[in-house]
This record gives structure tokens, C-alpha cells and sequence, in this order.
């Protein structure tokens, strides 16, 4: 079951249009990736003072539809693949429609998505296993 962020277009996000830019797409993966981590139980801080960063080793994505000014969307992380120094995420990012939100049917169309994978390091920038207790949490 996919991690869930949710997100608003505010016009910060947009170009001159009120189209989302391109890059932005990655902040919202971004974030998702961090808000999962952090509902694992692990804030990005902590584990940096301990010696594990996570970075991202390589990404392919497709952009599908473009998110506008005002949409409400949710980013989305999905383990999956883990091996003992990295792991790789499915990140989508969708519109969801306001009506959805009120009742049980949902109205979702897919905007991005992205196969991220991600290493794991050390304070020096060598690769390192990833912290048994992580790998389990990310398994449940």
C-alpha cells in the first residue's frame, strides 16, 4: 500500500500560465519520501546524526498531465525494492478531485510517475547498509 502526501498548487508552484513547472514534481516526490520516512518513524535529522542519508541515485519519470493552480494533489511512495545499501520507490503524483474527498468514490487522474532509487550513505558519501530497524519498518 502506497505512503499518501497531500498537496495544494499554490502559485509558487506554477509558471506564467498556472501550469505546475516541471521541477516541482520532484519537490512533491521529495517530500513524500521524507513524510514516509518520518511515519516510519525517522526524521530526516536524526538519521543524518547518525550517519545515514539517503540520496537519490537515479530517476526516471513520465510526466502524463499537468497539475494547475489550486489542484489538490497527493504525491504518493511505494517501496518497491530494498537491497542491503539502497532501495527503489514507485512515486506518483495525482489530482484528486474536492467531491472525491466527501464521499467514498474517488475521482484521481495520474499527472506523474516516477521509478526513484535511492541509496544509502554515510556522513563521507560512501555507500552504506541501510540500519536493520529501517529495513524492517519499510518491509510491515
Amino acid at each position: 500500500m502506497a505512503f499518501e502526501w497531500p498537496l495544494r498548487v499554490y502559485i509558487e508552484d506554477t509558471d506564467a500560465g498556472g501550469i505546475v513547472f516541471y521541477a516541482n514534481y520532484l519537490r512533491y516526490m521529495e517530500r513524500a519520501r521524507s513524510e514516509w520516512l518520518r511515519s516510519l518513524g525517522f526524521e530526516q535529522q536524526a538519521l543524518m546524526q547518525a550517519g545515514v542519508r539517503f540520496v537519490v541515485r537515479d530517476l526516471n519519470i513520465r510526466y502524463r498531465k499537468a497539475a494547475v493552480l489550486d489542484d489538490q494533489i497527493v504525491a504518493t511512495t511505494e517501496l518497491a525494492e530494498i537491497t542491503k545499501a539502497g532501495m527503489t520507490l514507485n512515486q506518483t503524483v495525482i489530482r484528486r478531485s474536492e467531491s472525491a474527498e466527501k464521499t467514498e468514490e474517488r475521482t484521481e487522474e495520474l499527472l506523474v510517475d516516477a521509478q526513484v532509487r535511492v541509496a544509502c550513505i554515510n556522513n563521507e558519501g560512501r555507500p552504506a547498509a541501510i540500519p536493520a530497524d529501517i529495513v524492517a519498518l519499510m518491509k510491515t
